[in-house]
């Protein structure tokens, strides 16, 4: 797996955004995930989108972090935000999930983010045990979703 830091909105990155949104929708029944974000969110030093690529060069998996600090939506100072963490369905049970999350975390803790933070929901049992048994715990609500019953935050220190 070659993984690779390219723009929130190139190509590849609309390609696989539009295909993790698509599966928000079947799971959620809601359009996606809602969350405003914009391309210079995950623009280092503030943040980073990384995608990996297979053996032929086809994108893979997805993922990005970007800054975020307290700002009266459950953040803390020093927080990263993971964002858009995706892996096709072909390529899933491979550990390229867990590869692309070990990438991420080190890099925000390169750019001297503190707590890595998410958020995902209940329709996503995977995602739930995959940062779990990364370290990820339960941490107070925050962002975008913050008031829906199914939304779950986890947080990993760095």
């Amino acid at each position: 797996m070659d993984i690779r830091r390219v723009s929130f909105d190139h190509p590849d990155a609309v390609k696989l955004n539009d295909q993790v949104q698509a599966e928000y929708h079947v799971r959620y029944g809601d359009g996606g995930d809602a969350t405003p974000l914009d391309p210079t969110d995950f623009e280092p030093p503030h943040g980073v989108y990384l995608i990996a690529y297979d053996e032929s060069d086809a994108p893979v998996a997805t993922g990005g972090w970007r800054t975020q600090d307290d700002n009266g939506e459950g953040n803390q100072d020093g927080d990263a935000e993971l964002k858009r963490m995706y892996v096709i369905d072909a390529m899933r049970g491979r550990g390229l999930a867990r590869r692309m999350l070990a990438a991420l975390e080190e890099d925000a803790r390169a750019a001297g983010r503190r707590r890595m933070v998410l958020e995902t929901g209940l329709e996503q049992p995977e995602a739930i045990a995959l940062y779990t048994s990364s370290g990820y715990e339960p941490c107070g609500k925050f962002g975008y979703y913050r008031f829906h019953e199914t939304s779950r935050c986890f947080a990993k220190q760095l």
